[in-house]
């Protein structure tokens, strides 16, 4: 975030936040869920947390042992708005496993040359080979919220790319990579309190954009964009996950869980993998403008 962008986050919390938005994070005690439709009130303990982590992260070492032994290839999409916790999560599934065999892609914006291309051409040559797991934190469906929110496509561009990502999907999946598609959905007082926690924290202070502060005004815009683009590029085949991700630790843990119950590698323990908590996690009919 530049000098002349330093408190704008406060001056819209301020000045500009639709009021039930402000009173929500004004009024709210440390563990309290801010969004009224979140089935919890409360964020999840810790220690139960810890507890539940530490158990999939040894299945996530197993998982990727798997992968490496029999050439599977698995591809995740990690989308949502600013602050959803894509990156915190991406964190959480990566921090035990093997990094040679553990990437994490997360493009800057196309190049002239890159724009001048096939718009999934940059991406495609990140997909996994044999043996390994790819992390896209934030995608192909750029276009399909982002570039359309801000006016960086046409309405053609959008269209033709419609048309073409599900058959591109399908197949991806028919030639045998794992694909998972996530939708981390957050309320918009919870992003707001991230993003102000985020301008008064000089360690988290680089996460902000002047697109992050340009989008909250407009949420409607990108409510949208969202649910057009989770209606047309969900299918059977390649389908969404949404999670509602209010809770950053109960989105985690949903989000490892799911991957872990759809993949069948060696010595795995369902006891300890549990069960995907369907309150929070589903699919586009858990979506939450």
């Amino acid at each position: 975030m530049t000098g002349s962008d330093n408190g704008a986050i406060e001056t819209y919390f301020r000045n500009d936040a639709p009021k039930d938005v402000r009173q929500a994070i004004e009024k709210a005690k440390k563990d309290d869920i801010l969004n009224p439709s979140y089935p919890y009130s409360e964020r999840m303990k810790g220690k139960d947390y810890d507890a539940e982590m530490d158990a999939l992260q040894i299945e996530l070492v197993k998982m990727q042992s798997w992968l490496r032994q029999s050439g599977q290839r698995v591809a995740l999409v990690f989308e949502g708005r600013d602050a959803a916790g894509k990156g915190g999560t991406i964190k959480r599934f990566r921090e035990n496993l093997n990094p040679r065999g553990a990437r994490n892609v997360a493009l800057s914006k196309p190049s002239d040359a890159e724009r001048s291309q096939w718009y999934f051409q940059r991406y495609i040559t990140h997909l996994p080979s044999a043996g390994e797991i790819v992390f896209f934190d934030r995608s192909w469906y750029n276009r399909g919220v982002v570039e359309n929110v801000f006016g960086f496509c046409t309405p053609e561009e959008r269209e033709r790319f419609f048309r073409q990502v599900l058959p591109l999907e399908t197949g991806l999946v028919n030639d045998g990579i794992h694909l998972f598609k996530f939708w981390l959905n957050v309320g918009r007082a919870e992003q707001l309190n991230r993003f102000l926690a985020r301008e008064t924290d000089p360690l988290k202070q680089w996460k902000l954009s002047p697109i992050d502060i340009a989008g909250l005004a407009k949420w409607d815009a990108y409510s949208q964009s969202i649910a057009e683009t989770l209606t047309r590029s969900h299918s059977e085949r390649c389908p969404w996950t949404i999670i509602r991700s209010d809770d950053k630790k109960r989105a985690r843990l949903a989000a490892i869980r799911t991957v872990l119950s759809a993949l069948d590698y060696d010595q795995k323990d369902r006891k300890a993998i549990g069960e995907v908590d369907a309150s929070i996690c589903g699919g586009p009919e858990m979506w939450d403008s």
